[in-house]
């Protein structure tokens, strides 16, 4: 199988629950929900999405070679725990269970976000599910769930029975934010089992 990926990047994790932590980012190209295109924005199931995952793509032949690649973000003999996160668009339309291994053999913890709408190949070591309103959800268990709030038609109460370690609310980018924002925290102080996540990578200027 190949794989097409818009960019890979090092950096720090800029939100949830590994916020501060750093990651090799592979962002592959594609998604499910939304086209990319701006003219397909207002009719997208995920017409708020904030990420660019169109544009100039590599084409990887191979899992082994996507994997090395990946190697190649990752600071020379700096730590031992090398870790990549896989996002998109929607990762789970390519990522698999031979890029997962490969990734492994290179002692990598392998990360997934994901909008939750395909299941999840076994031995991923750390999942992330964002939830998007009017669209099902088949990934009903991780780590964490991360919802981006609010959402027409998706309330935090009616996920609160999902198998997850922990839940965030981060508020939704835009015009709105300062809004979004306080009723997200709002929300977190009315119901603590929803823990509170902001985009810190914007706020520092940061990939």
């Amino acid at each position: 199988m190949s794989y097409i990926v818009q960019e890979i990047f090092y950096s720090l994790q800029g939100e949830g629950a590994r916020t501060g932590r750093p990651a090799v980012f592979c962002r592959f190209a594609g998604c499910n929900l939304w086209s990319g295109r701006e003219v397909d924005r207002a009719t997208a199931r995920c017409n708020f999405c904030d990420t660019n995952f169109r544009g100039d793509v590599q084409c990887f032949v191979n899992s082994q070679d996507l994997a090395e690649t990946i190697a190649n973000f990752w600071p020379k003999d700096k730590g031992d725990h090398p870790y990549v996160i896989c996002t998109g668009g929607e990762p789970l339309l390519q990522l698999d269970h031979r890029l997962i291994s490969d990734l492994h053999d290179l002692n990598f913890e392998v990360a997934i976000e994901t909008n939750g709408t395909i299941l999840a190949p076994p031995k991923i070591d750390w999942v992330c599910v964002s939830p998007k309103g009017g669209v099902d959800l088949v990934q009903t268990c991780g780590d964490e769930l991360k919802l981006v709030y609010p959402q027409l038609n998706l309330d935090p109460h009616d996920l609160e029975h999902l198998d997850f370690r922990y839940f965030f609310l981060q508020p939704m980018d835009g015009p709105e934010l300062a809004r979004n924002t306080a009723h997200a925290i709002q929300y977190c102080l009315d119901h603590p089992s929803w823990y509170l996540s902001l985009q810190i990578h914007k706020y520092l200027s940061i990939k």
